[in-house]
């Protein structure tokens, strides 16, 4: 028996089961029903299917899983067709207007995931739809040009004077100014456009001025990865790895093959096992999709998956039209065996799929934060009961959800336990940086041991890796004398100072605002940058290690298109000796010669009010520390914190992945959080706080009735203002819905929907399963 990650799966049909499995056809469903009468949804957040009458001459080209024009209220809008009746609802109908596709862009399969997503995740079907269907295959895409945009000479002399002059004239064009002098690649004007704001008439003025090139070409050219020229063959196996390939190999020929959790340490091959089971199930006329957390990293796995197989597609939103769409039609089309991606390649249209692998299944990535809030490892292991397909979850730090799986026997778990070559893991050392500030008699970016093994890594010619979760200059600033902080006027949080950019930006509404000279509050000028982000440590890097290049990669640095793969074969080449990044750096990288990895700060997740915290700072932690000692030469890692003796720091310096999982499960068990519990968040935003409390109330009130009813099997926490309470001028209060099973929660949200439907002055949001709290 192979049950989901939430242990309670509502099928397409009912509102919920103890397992995921496929509807039941009878003999009577396999006979297609007249078509008298289409069910219709529309991309609204309503979990309702609407009835339309077809026209006569429509009947024999519609097909389940088209788009139909229909009228909806006093307008038309597009709609899919999911299904026929011969039993309208009776009310009077109207007549579907126009059949848009001459192929249905969903399949059955697709369907009936749509309709789970929908009764799961609490919204709308054709919500779920459109979110499974990519933009650019519901639209016409025509072969055209992109533009093009590089940096000239003329840019790079630019005097600071005459950059403050265009930025008073031109704000705009001096925004593209400052990103094409910050990054020296090559970017679409479309992605310039959206960055700076600078329309193309503006860019075709800092044209003609010299600053920049703009050129034209097809934009297949931009994605098509390169020819790795002859397959290469597959490597020889590990006794682990030849094991876990033979439990994998017995089960893809079984008619159900199931759930398998390749719990791997880093640098232990997981990989190579990845792709000699999809080779396996290509023998067996079955097709694969091999789902990464990170954009980042696709370019290294199109690398090594192409470099063994035929017929590769890739699919993730940084693609540019044309050639997304046409690598979605190429799918579609079975002229594709294997697809890679991000989260969404799950929905890919790809016919008799028999293997899913998820590498680092345990990434928040593979849960979509807007609408449709779905968990691609959740929507992958539906997927693959409807397909009698394998799902493979890798990772060396499993989700806490998918280890409790893995010990009640849910998922078959394999071990893969030493790296290859025997090389050992990396010794963690932890510096408290509390005795650190005593010592040094002021706080310091770099501790003294970091700076000690950075010298002598760098010394030999070696690379670094230092890992911070935090980007830009100043976290906040701060007046000294009376308190003030700067804040975003939309938004309940401090503003991050960007040195580069001379401005303070707000993460979560991106308002600017100028540095402050003096304090608004008090008058003086006792302003100061308090904090670090990953550009204070580049610079203080650049000035203990002028010798040396440094590479920052995070989401300010990697803008423009191509950028991370630029960015990681100039450090493999060794043309940068420090890499200096954000999450994006700490996993699935493989640089032999990184000898040293530094954690600048291991408290940055775990002071987040989440009760995921400790789980995601050990996985950090345990992550970026396999980044080094990859080759013959070892490696080393330090940890940096104000908190070194919690057992999340611990457990990962001392690599134990069972200790920290038995304390945490106690932990969890003890608040009946998942995987023991299900909890679903209902977060209400309005521009007035009062309306946002005052429906948060209501709704928590009737949910309490609800509960009784129901012999108080569901557990309400809240209402209480959210973590951050103002985003986008939006007031943010939310609550939290516990309950043993997920009926519960269903059931509850059902009896409550009138109540969440939107409304002018106050807006609400579903999120089940989540995975952010803040």
């Amino acid at each position: 028996m192979f049950t989901s990650l939430t242990n309670q799966t509502p099928t397409p049909t009912a509102p919920c089961s103890n397992e995921i499995v496929p509807e039941q056809q009878t003999s009577q469903a396999n006979q297609p029903p007249r078509k008298l009468y289409a069910e219709v949804v529309v991309n609204i957040p309503l979990q309702k299917i609407f009835h339309y009458s077809i026209p006569t001459h429509l009947r024999d080209s519609l097909i389940s899983g088209m788009r139909v024009k229909v009228p909806f209220g006093n307008k038309a809008v597009t709609g899919f067709c999911v299904g026929f009746t011969d039993t309208p609802l009776p009310y009077k109908l109207k007549d579907i207007i126009s059949v848009i596709d001459k192929t249905p862009l969903a399949d059955d399969v697709m369907l009936k995931i749509t309709k789970w997503i929908s009764s799961h995740y609490y919204c709308g079907w054709g919500e779920a739809i459109n979110a499974v269907i990519p933009p650019v295959a519901r639209r016409d895409v025509k072969e055209k040009v992109e533009f093009f945009v590089t940096r000239c000479d003329a840019l790079l002399a630019l005097d600071e004077n005459t950059l403050l002059q265009i930025k008073k004239r031109a704000p705009k064009q001096a925004k593209a100014l400052e990103f094409l002098l910050e990054n020296a690649g090559e970017i679409s004007a479309r992605e310039l456009i959206h960055i700076s704001g600078c329309a193309m008439p503006g860019l075709r003025q800092l044209e003609k001025k010299g600053f920049l090139a703009i050129n034209n070409k097809s934009p297949h050219i931009a994605d098509t990865t390169c020819d790795f020229g002859p397959l290469q063959q597959h490597l020889t196996f590990t006794e682990e790895q030849q094991n876990a390939f033979d439990i994998i190999n017995r089960r893809l020929a079984q008619p159900k093959p199931g759930v398998i959790l390749l719990h791997g340490i880093t640098g232990s091959g997981k990989t190579e096992v990845y792709l000699q089971s999809i080779a396996k199930a290509l023998e067996q006329g079955r097709k694969a999709i091999f789902l990464v957390p990170e954009i980042s990293l696709t370019s290294q796995t199109i690398q090594r998956i192409k470099a063994r197989f035929n017929n590769v597609a890739i699919l993730h939103s940084h693609l540019l039209g044309t050639f997304h769409y046409s690598q979605w039609i190429d799918i579609k089309e079975n002229k594709v065996d294997i697809v890679i991606g991000a989260r969404s390649s799950i929905f890919a249209p790809l016919k008799n799929v028999g293997l899913v692998i998820i590498d680092e299944e345990h990434e928040n990535t593979y849960k979509q934060e807007n609408n449709p809030r779905y968990n691609a490892r959740d929507v992958a292991i539906l997927r693959a009961t409807y397909e009698n397909a394998m799902v493979i979850l890798g990772t060396a730090t499993p989700s806490l959800e998918t280890y409790y799986h893995a010990t009640l026997g849910n998922y078959e778990k394999i071990v893969l336990s030493r790296r290859i070559g025997n090389q050992q893991l990396p010794p963690i050392e932890i510096v408290d940086m509390g005795e650190e500030v005593r010592k040094r008699r002021g706080h310091h970016i770099i501790s003294q041991r970091l700076g000690y093994y950075m010298n002598q890594a760098l010394s030999r010619n070696e690379q670094v890796i230092l890992f911070l979760n935090r980007r830009g200059f100043a976290p906040y600033l701060h007046c000294k004398r009376c308190g003030f902080v700067l804040k975003c006027r939309k938004c309940d949080i401090p503003m991050t100072f960007h040195k580069k950019l001379n401005t303070a930006l707000c993460h979560y509404c991106h308002a600017e605002a100028p540095p402050l000279e003096s304090c608004p509050d008090c008058m003086t000028g006792n302003i100061n940058y308090r904090g670090f982000g990953t550009e204070k440590i580049e610079d203080e890097i650049i000035a203990k290690f002028p010798q040396y290049k440094i590479l920052r990669m995070d989401s300010d640095t990697m803008r423009a298109r191509n950028a991370h793969e630029k960015a990681l074969t100039a450090f493999e080449r060794g043309d940068v000796q420090i890499l200096l990044g954000t999450q994006m750096i700490a996993k699935g990288l493989d640089f032999p010669n990184v000898t040293l990895v530094g954690v600048i700060s291991a408290d940055t997740i775990l002071n987040l009010p989440d009760f995921r915290a400790s789980e995601r700072t050990f996985q950090l932690i345990s992550q970026v520390a396999g980044r080094t000692g990859r080759g013959p030469k070892g490696g080393r890692v330090v940890v940096q914190s104000f908190n070194p003796r919690h057992y999340s720091i611990t457990y990962a310096a001392a690599h134990d992945y069972e200790g920290f999982a038995k304390k945490e499960l106690e932990y969890r068990k003890q608040l009946n959080y998942p995987p023991f519990g299900k909890l679903a968040r209902i977060v209400f935003r309005s521009q007035t706080e009062d309306k946002a409390k005052e429906k948060s109330s209501v709704v928590s009130e009737k949910l309490k009735e609800i509960a009784k009813t129901n012999g108080n099997q569901l557990e309400i926490l809240g209402p209480s203002p959210a973590p951050v309470t103002k985003i986008n001028d939006m007031f943010r209060w939310h609550l939290l819905l516990r309950a043993q099973n997920h009926n519960s929660i269903h059931d509850a949200l059902q009896g409550i929907s009138d109540m969440l439907k939107p409304s002018k002055s106050v807006q609400s949001m579903v999120d089940v399963d989540p995975y952010m709290m803040l």
